[in-house]
């Protein structure tokens, strides 16, 4: 993953001039997704995240900016973002439109495309376990229920900056054992002072928070890891899923976190009476599947 506020595209397209396409993004706070898609074909580039509820315009503007050139003209733009809400979504669909005034630009919720690329045309429960976490009910066409995710201050339990945020509050508070702390402490050589000044005084410390899941992922297999996980993803399915009142569902995701660690989810949903459905690391095409089928 990338920790930082510079633009920059990881994959630069050749794209010749041929005719008429679909644009299609999938946005988070960390980096977007895109696929361009014409006449069957697909051709996949990143840039660093967009939420407009967090960015400016300009900084929106920088993003799009760092797109490659587009020889040619675009029919439709179909994005879907974290933040991508009124009245914040307005701010992404006016520079999409300033940089491509002859597409028809449609900005949604990330958690739409989640379901889009989970559950497609059936009913379901879609959930993102990322950097943040959310979940909806999904009645096939659009989101019937949502309970609010509230930001990984407030809520966003079972999400990367949630596990992050527990975690060095374990280890700064001894609630792991003498072995784990120091083992924590020899890998990531952080402080206690680093890690209070990365929370409260740098910016985007969710992000920081997020980037720690890899130390549980590498420790999975201690028993107070396990535990530790199983105990938050129940905690997220408790707090969020159950509230649809729809065991009958199966339960599916996207996101590195989910991606991860999906025994530890599918035991968490095993003792919380669901069932899995799937789980996707990136629903980009998930989403070119439901717009171009």
């Amino acid at each position: 993953m990338v920790w930082g506020r510079e633009f920059f595209v990881i994959l630069q397209l050749d794209i010749k001039q041929i005719g008429m396409g679909r644009l299609i993004a999938d946005s988070g706070s960390t980096k977007t997704s895109w696929v361009l898609v014409k006449d069957g074909e697909r051709q996949y580039f990143e840039t660093l995240g967009i939420n407009p509820v967090r960015d400016s315009g300009e900084a929106i503007e920088q993003v799009v900016d760092s797109l490659p050139p587009l020889n040619y003209e675009l029919s439709t733009i179909n994005f879907y973002g974290a933040g991508c809400i009124e009245p914040y979504s307005q701010a992404v669909r006016e520079v999409l439109e300033h940089r491509f005034p002859k597409a028809e630009v449609h900005v949604e919720s990330d958690l739409l495309g989640a379901a889009h690329a989970l559950c497609g045309h059936a009913e379901g429960i879609a959930c993102i376990l990322g950097t943040g976490s959310n979940s909806c009910l999904y009645d096939g066409e659009k989101i019937a229920e949502n309970v609010s995710p509230l930001g990984w201050i407030l809520g966003d339990e079972g999400s990367g900056a949630v596990l992050g945020r527990l975690l060095v509050g374990n280890v700064l508070k001894r609630q792991f054992s003498p072995a784990l702390c120091s083992t924590f402490e020899q890998e990531t050589g952080l402080t206690r002072a680093e890690i209070i000044n990365k929370v409260y005084r740098e910016q985007t410390p969710n992000r920081f928070l997020a980037a720690l899941v890899p130390f549980l992922s590498r420790h999975r297999d201690n028993e107070e890891v396990h535990g530790f996980l199983v105990g938050e993803f129940r905690r997220f399915i408790v707090r969020n899923v159950a509230s649809y009142g729809r065991n009958d569902l199966q339960v599916s995701f996207v996101g590195g976190v989910a991606n991860a660690f999906s025994d530890e989810l599918t035991e968490a949903l095993r003792l919380e009476g669901f069932s899995l459905g799937r789980i996707l690391k990136r629903p980009i095409d998930g989403i070119a599947d439901y717009l171009t089928t």
